[in-house]
């Protein structure tokens, strides 16, 4: 039987009125009242308020009127009204600005670069707010989102009728479904796990970061986080329309891109597991380039996981339909490269191949004598930021002794959480000691506690997809910690540290980004952006209200945004949000109203193409 979602209707309406009845002393409280959603949540918490049970004392310790540099005043933000900016036109609703069809279309498709990053001039930048289509509703919560995508967020039945027999997606009523099928397992992800399982540590957090190259509607990621596997998955935005789309509707994941000439966007020793589902990409090809990359990302001792063609092309060629000259030239090129990687092949059974990284660069001694082994520069592994890809290989980071891990060996998930990255204790990040690190972590305990009780749907599982705009250690989502949620941590190209890999060693994910540009993801899929010293970073390097209309943009109708910054640069940002359908407050550092730093807090207002917002002013 299909899952319903009710659509709006009097009684959500009414809750919105509350809300305006009220004020914004309930802002977050109430908030939780109107959202849209398939369960009509807010009906309760409204028929609770209009009975005089809701509680508005909700940071009794937190100023509202924000004081500047100790002075009693309030400040005064009423210089001249914000500019006002327009809805884009209906044909935007699902814009990609990096990833533009229609400008994709003016580049060479040798190896992917049509598909690749391609960011509009000044002049072409889009200065309007991306709609939402009608009918728009917030996703389920967690599991059920894994399983259920309401069909109006991304109406495209073009994959339902491609994928049919793989079980990708369904379409039933008002909903997509997802059986967890998948090209190379039709009966399912959890089945085709448990097959890798039998090779890999994935049940006891030996194994917890994951790369999947070409995942479809993710699956296979979606599927891991029940084994406490956290996957960074990605896709190009192709003929399979709104699969990365799809993917972060359910919940999980995922970004827009593709292994074409350019490095991906993440640091060096990253993943514990790489994989390729019939992801199509060339292996073999370009001197090897796609699997050094993988290999630069993969952390020693890692796992990259083939399957489909061409493994155990003797047996399989017929189902394939492909000649076998061809499949066996390309099982022996991906194993010559094996080889001069020195990976180690640990399985090869029906359609699936496994091999495993060495530990450090001594069992590898054979490949320095090789002629074929060009090693890359040792560093700027970590430089990659619209880098191209080369044909070297990333030597191992220096050991002193055979049984050491190269880079240092990670504590298992959950432990590896709070425990000291080996890129700290090595010394390996310029200015961050084992004390920085600990402090940082105790500084990012007490925000989030005082964001939890600003903002009280954090904990709730209204929030799944939340992004850290500048995520510096981590510790933001590692206090954030929880199966209700997962974080995308961007560190700036322009950050003072490059601090990625300590994140990836915390067993989180994230990836490298320049805000000045749109990030690689389509529209509505955050439910909650965090933004600390963000506009500060950022000052003079380009356009504040590109920023903004970029948050506005990858964040969902009603999602939430927490501004940390100077309290001069968030007056700038509150003047600029109250053009764009947003309702804001200002909230003094936990610390109280001598703290220059503060706190901007915002709620996306909902409203479709051609529609009325929830505006509340």
């Amino acid at each position: 039987m299909a899952t319903k979602t009710n659509s709006a209707d009097g009684r959500t309406r009414s809750s919105i009125q509350i809300f305006i009845v009220v004020g914004l002393c309930c802002f977050f409280y109430i908030l939780g009242a109107w959202q849209r959603s398939g369960f009509g949540k807010g009906d309760g918490i409204a028929m609770q308020i209009t009975n005089g049970g809701a509680d508005c004392n909700i940071v009794p310790n937190l100023n509202f009127e924000t004081h500047h540099g100790g002075e009693a005043g309030t400040i005064d933000e009423s210089e001249s009204k914000p500019k006002v900016f327009e809805p884009c036109r209906p044909r935007y609703i699902d814009y990609t600005p990096c990833q533009d069809q229609r400008r994709a279309m003016t580049f060479p498709r040798e190896n992917m670069i049509y598909r690749e990053r391609h960011c509009p001039p000044e002049e072409q930048k889009l200065h309007c707010l991306i709609p939402a289509p009608k009918g728009y509703v917030t996703p389920f919560p967690w599991p059920k989102s894994r399983d259920y995508v309401p069909f109006a967020n991304a109406p495209y039945k073009s994959l339902t009728v491609e994928k049919a027999v793989q079980n990708w997606i369904q379409y039933e009523g008002n909903v997509f479904r997802f059986p967890g099928g998948g090209t190379q397992f039709p009966q399912g992800a959890d089945k085709y796990i448990d097959q890798l399982a039998s090779v890999i540590p994935i049940d006891n957090g030996t194994v917890r970061t994951a790369l999947d190259t070409g995942c479809g509607v993710a699956s296979w990621g979606a599927y891991l986080l029940s084994r406490n596997v956290l996957a960074m998955s990605f896709a190009p935005r192709d003929s399979h329309e709104a699969q990365v789309q799809f993917a972060l509707e359910r919940g999980v994941p995922a970004v827009i891109g593709v292994l074409g000439t350019i490095k991906l966007p993440y640091p060096s020793r990253a993943f514990d597991m790489a994989h390729c589902s019939r992801c199509l990409i060339p292996w073999g090809a370009n001197d090897g380039k796609y699997l050094m990359e993988v290999d630069r990302v993969l952390r020693p001792g890692g796992y990259w996981v083939l399957s489909g063609p061409p493994i155990n092309w003797k047996n399989n060629y017929k189902a394939w339909q492909r000649p076998k000259e061809e499949l066996q030239e390309e099982q022996r090129k991906i194993e010559e490269i094996a080889k001069l990687l020195c990976w180690e092949k640990k399985y090869e059974k029906g359609e699936i191949a496994i091999w495993r990284k060495r530990l450090n660069a001594e069992s590898c001694r054979g490949r320095q004598d090789d002629s074929r082994a060009t090693f890359c520069k040792s560093d700027g592994v970590d430089d990659v930021w619209y880098k191209k890809m080369e044909a070297c290989i990333t030597p191992y980071p220096d050991i002193s002794s055979p049984d050491e891990v190269a880079g240092g060996e990670l504590e298992v998930f959950p432990q590896r959480l709070y425990s000291v990255p080996p890129r700290i204790a090595s010394g390996s990040v310029p200015g961050v000691s084992v004390e920085t690190y600990q402090e940082d972590n105790s500084k990012w305990k007490k925000h989030v506690t005082a964001y939890k009780k600003i903002n009280k749907l954090i904990d709730s599982g209204r929030y799944r997809n939340i992004m850290d705009m500048n995520a510096g250690l981590g510790s933001f989502a590692a206090a954030l910690a929880s199966p209700k949620l997962w974080v995308m941590n961007v560190v700036p190209t322009i950050a003072e540290r490059s601090t990625l890999g300590v994140v990836y060693d915390r067993g989180l994910i994230g990836i490298y980004h320049d805000w000045c540009e749109a990030f690689s993801t389509y529209p509505r899929t955050y439910d909650l952006i965090h933004a600390h010293g963000v506009f500060s970073l950022y000052k003079d390097k380009c356009n504040v209200e590109d920023i903004l209309l970029e948050m506005d943009r990858i964040l969902r109708p009603e999602g939430a945004v927490i501004f940390r910054d100077e309290v001069d640069v968030l007056i700038m940002v509150k003047k600029i949000v109250g053009g764009m359908r947003w309702d804001t407050k200002m909230v003094d550092h936990e610390d109280g109203p001598l703290v220059p730093e503060k706190i901007l807090v915002a709620v996306k207002q909902y409203w479709v193409v051609g529609g009325n917002s929830t505006s509340t002013q």
